[in-house]
Protein backbone atom coordinates (compact mmCIF):
# COMPACT_ATOMS: atom_id res chain seq x y z
CA UNK A 1 0.00 0.00 0.00
CA UNK A 2 0.94 3.70 -0.20
CA UNK A 3 0.36 7.30 0.29
CA UNK A 4 1.30 10.19 -1.59
CA UNK A 5 0.71 13.76 -2.71
CA UNK A 6 0.97 15.67 -5.55
CA UNK A 7 1.99 18.49 -3.95
CA UNK A 8 4.85 17.32 -2.19
CA UNK A 9 7.38 14.23 -2.24
CA UNK A 10 8.22 12.21 0.61
CA UNK A 11 10.56 13.55 2.78
CA UNK A 12 10.73 17.00 0.94
CA UNK A 13 8.87 20.19 2.08
CA UNK A 14 5.11 20.95 2.61
CA UNK A 15 4.04 24.26 0.84
CA UNK A 16 3.19 27.00 3.24
CA UNK A 17 -0.40 26.80 1.99
CA UNK A 18 -1.41 23.66 3.90
CA UNK A 19 0.23 24.66 7.15
CA UNK A 20 -0.77 27.45 10.05
CA UNK A 21 1.26 30.20 7.72
CA UNK A 22 -0.85 29.56 4.98
CA UNK A 23 -4.74 28.29 4.33
CA UNK A 24 -4.39 25.73 6.66
CA UNK A 25 -6.07 23.11 4.74
CA UNK A 26 -4.90 19.66 4.01
CA UNK A 27 -3.16 18.53 1.08
CA UNK A 28 -4.44 15.96 -1.76
CA UNK A 29 -3.24 12.38 -0.52
CA UNK A 30 -3.57 9.43 -2.97
CA UNK A 31 -4.14 6.43 -1.87
CA UNK A 32 -2.56 3.29 -3.95
CA UNK A 33 -2.87 -0.93 -3.38
CA UNK A 34 -5.18 -1.03 -0.81
CA UNK A 35 -5.70 -4.74 -0.23
CA UNK A 36 -8.99 -6.01 -1.98
CA UNK A 37 -9.95 -7.25 1.56
CA UNK A 38 -9.77 -4.20 3.52
CA UNK A 39 -13.18 -2.87 4.52
CA UNK A 40 -12.34 0.61 5.78
CA UNK A 41 -9.31 3.12 5.88
CA UNK A 42 -7.79 5.39 8.93
CA UNK A 43 -5.87 8.33 8.55
CA UNK A 44 -3.53 9.37 11.38
CA UNK A 45 -1.08 12.63 10.71
CA UNK A 46 1.14 13.44 13.58
CA UNK A 47 4.88 15.33 14.67
CA UNK A 48 6.86 13.53 16.56
CA UNK A 49 9.41 16.23 16.75
CA UNK A 50 6.88 18.76 19.05
CA UNK A 51 8.32 19.70 22.27
CA UNK A 52 5.58 18.58 24.28
CA UNK A 53 5.59 15.23 22.84
CA UNK A 54 3.82 13.76 19.76
CA UNK A 55 1.41 16.51 18.32
CA UNK A 56 -1.84 14.80 16.35
CA UNK A 57 -2.59 17.10 13.98
CA UNK A 58 -5.56 14.78 12.30
CA UNK A 59 -7.59 11.74 13.05
CA UNK A 60 -10.55 10.38 10.35
CA UNK A 61 -11.52 6.69 10.92
CA UNK A 62 -13.80 4.22 9.42
CA UNK A 63 -13.59 5.72 5.95
CA UNK A 64 -14.53 4.56 2.90
CA UNK A 65 -12.20 2.93 0.79
CA UNK A 66 -11.03 5.59 -1.80
CA UNK A 67 -8.38 6.00 -3.38
CA UNK A 68 -7.72 10.03 -2.72
CA UNK A 69 -8.21 12.67 -0.40
CA UNK A 70 -9.09 16.02 -2.17
CA UNK A 71 -7.08 19.10 -1.09
CA UNK A 72 -8.90 21.23 1.33
CA UNK A 73 -11.36 18.39 1.55
CA UNK A 74 -13.20 16.70 4.74
CA UNK A 75 -13.10 12.97 4.04
CA UNK A 76 -16.20 10.62 4.48
CA UNK A 77 -15.67 8.73 8.12
CA UNK A 78 -15.70 9.50 11.43
CA UNK A 79 -13.25 12.23 12.93
CA UNK A 80 -11.05 11.87 15.82
CA UNK A 81 -9.92 14.52 18.00
CA UNK A 82 -6.29 16.60 16.95
CA UNK A 83 -4.23 18.45 19.71
CA UNK A 84 -6.10 21.87 18.68
CA UNK A 85 -8.98 20.06 20.31
CA UNK A 86 -10.38 19.79 16.77
CA UNK A 87 -12.32 17.38 14.21
CA UNK A 88 -10.50 18.58 11.54
CA UNK A 89 -7.33 18.96 9.58
CA UNK A 90 -4.94 21.06 11.86
CA UNK A 91 -1.55 22.03 9.85
CA UNK A 92 2.09 22.44 10.52
CA UNK A 93 2.83 25.25 12.97
CA UNK A 94 6.27 24.23 14.71
CA UNK A 95 6.82 26.74 17.04
CA UNK A 96 10.83 26.15 16.60
CA UNK A 97 13.27 24.32 13.65
CA UNK A 98 12.45 21.60 11.29
CA UNK A 99 9.54 19.09 12.04
CA UNK A 100 8.41 16.19 10.20
CA UNK A 101 4.86 15.43 9.84
CA UNK A 102 3.97 11.53 9.16
CA UNK A 103 1.07 11.11 7.01
CA UNK A 104 0.03 7.09 8.01
CA UNK A 105 -2.24 5.09 6.25
CA UNK A 106 -4.12 1.80 7.37
CA UNK A 107 -6.05 -0.56 5.96
CA UNK A 108 -8.67 -2.43 8.09
CA UNK A 109 -10.01 -5.95 8.25
CA UNK A 110 -14.16 -4.08 9.25
CA UNK A 111 -14.93 -0.84 10.55
CA UNK A 112 -14.24 -0.18 13.94
CA UNK A 113 -17.90 1.56 15.19
CA UNK A 114 -15.88 3.96 17.57
CA UNK A 115 -17.75 7.30 18.52
CA UNK A 116 -16.08 10.43 17.16
CA UNK A 117 -14.22 12.51 18.72
CA UNK A 118 -11.47 9.69 20.07
CA UNK A 119 -8.25 10.26 20.69
CA UNK A 120 -5.59 8.63 18.83
CA UNK A 121 -4.23 6.26 21.53
CA UNK A 122 -7.76 5.25 21.89
CA UNK A 123 -7.92 5.03 18.16
CA UNK A 124 -4.38 3.12 18.01
CA UNK A 125 -5.90 0.75 20.54
CA UNK A 126 -8.53 0.08 19.08
CA UNK A 127 -6.99 -0.98 15.60
CA UNK A 128 -4.71 -3.13 17.43
CA UNK A 129 -5.48 -6.75 15.37
CA UNK A 130 -7.05 -5.09 12.85
CA UNK A 131 -4.66 -3.68 10.14
CA UNK A 132 -4.07 -5.21 6.80
CA UNK A 133 -1.67 -2.61 5.70
CA UNK A 134 0.10 0.48 6.05
CA UNK A 135 1.79 3.17 4.45
CA UNK A 136 3.31 6.93 5.15
CA UNK A 137 4.16 9.91 3.52
CA UNK A 138 6.53 12.28 5.36
CA UNK A 139 6.30 15.87 4.71
CA UNK A 140 8.93 18.45 5.94
CA UNK A 141 7.68 21.93 7.54
CA UNK A 142 10.01 24.79 9.20
CA UNK A 143 8.50 28.57 9.79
Amino acid sequence: MKISSPQFADNTFIPKEFTCQGSDINPTLIFEDVPKEAQSLTLIVDDPDAPMGTWVHWVVYDMPIVDRIEKGSIPRGAKGINDFGRPDYGGPCPPSGTHRYFFKLYALDGKLGLKEGIAKKDLERAMNGHILAQAQLIGLYKK
